[in-house]
C-alpha cells in the first residue's frame, strides 16, 4: 500500500493510516495522495474527507491535503505551543488597536476561545478563555467556515446569519468582518492562522464596541490583523 506497508488486518484502519503517513512530509493533492497510497480515487477521497471531519487531516489554501490540528495538538506542545507563540503577538495587537484580541480554535460545531487579551482601560469586549461561541454568526465564524471542511459549511450555513457569498469573500481576501451580527453593539474583524504545513489551526480576532469600529471594522484594522496572523503562522 504505497510507501506505508504496516498491516494490522483491519483494512479501513490501515488505509486511513497510510493516508495520514503520506501527507505527513508535505501537502498532497488528491491525485498525489492516490499515487502515494495506491488506493482508488473514490476510496482516498472518502477516507480523507472523513479524517478531515475529525480534524486529523486538513486542506491548505490551495486545496492540498495536509495534517490537521487534531494531530498537531497531540504533539510538540499542541495548544500550549500555539498560545505561547500568540501571547506577545496579541499584546502588540492590543497596543496597536486599543481593542480586545482573541484567539479561537474549532471545537466540534462551535469555536472555543483559547487566549484573550484586553486593553488596560476603556469600553471593551471581554471574551473569557474557555468561552464556547457559535459558528453561525460573527467574523470569526466566517473564517472557520471559509477554511473548514465542506461538511461543516453544509451543516451550519443553513442557520448562519451570513451568506455563502460572504464566506467565499472571507476566504478570498484573507479576513472577515461583522457589525452587530453575533451581539448587538459588538463589531469584529478576524483572520486565519495556519501551521507551517499550511493547515488551518486557529482564528485571530480584534473586537470592540460597534460605535468605534463601524461601519467597516476591516477598513480600520484588517491590515494590522492579517500581518499579526501571518507572524503567528510563521512562528508555528
Amino acid at each position: 500500500m504505497g510507501q506505508y506497508t504496516a498491516v494490522s488486518g483491519i483494512k479501513v484502519l490501515d488505509r486511513a493510516v497510510a493516508i495520514m503517513a503520506a501527507v505527513a512530509p508535505r501537502p498532497l493533492s488528491l491525485t498525489e495522495l492516490c499515487e502515494a497510497t495506491d488506493l482508488p480515487r473514490a476510496t482516498t477521497h472518502r477516507l480523507a474527507s472523513a479524517l478531515e471531519t475529525h480534524r486529523i487531516l486538513a486542506r491548505n489554501v490551495d486545496g492540498r491535503w495536509t495534517t490537521g490540528p487534531a494531530l498537531a495538538s497531540l504533539g510538540a506542545g499542541g495548544q500550549d505551543q500555539l498560545i505561547d507563540a500568540a501571547i506577545p503577538i496579541m499584546s502588540t495587537l492590543v497596543d496597536t488597536t486599543g481593542e480586545s484580541v482573541q484567539l479561537y480554535q474549532l471545537n466540534g460545531t462551535s469555536r472555543s476561545c483559547i487566549a484573550s487579551q484586553e486593553p488596560p482601560s476603556g469600553l471593551q469586549n471581554t471574551v473569557p478563555v474557555g468561552s464556547q461561541l457559535p459558528l453561525t454568526s460573527g467574523s470569526a465564524a466566517k473564517i472557520f467556515l471559509a477554511h473548514g471542511s465542506p461538511q461543516l459549511r453544509e451543516t451550519l450555513l443553513i442557520d448562519a446569519a451570513f451568506s455563502p457569498e460572504e464566506v467565499a469573500i472571507a476566504r478570498e481576501r484573507g479576513w472577515s468582518e461583522s457589525v452587530a451580527e453575533r451581539e448587538l453593539g459588538l463589531a469584529s474583524v478576524s483572520a486565519p492562522v495556519f501551521s507551517s504545513a499550511g493547515a488551518f489551526v486557529a482564528v485571530l480576532s480584534v473586537s470592540g464596541p460597534a460605535e468605534r469600529l463601524r461601519p467597516h471594522p476591516g477598513q480600520k484594522w484588517s491590515s494590522q490583523l492579517v500581518a499579526a496572523a501571518r507572524r503567528l503562522s510563521e512562528s508555528l
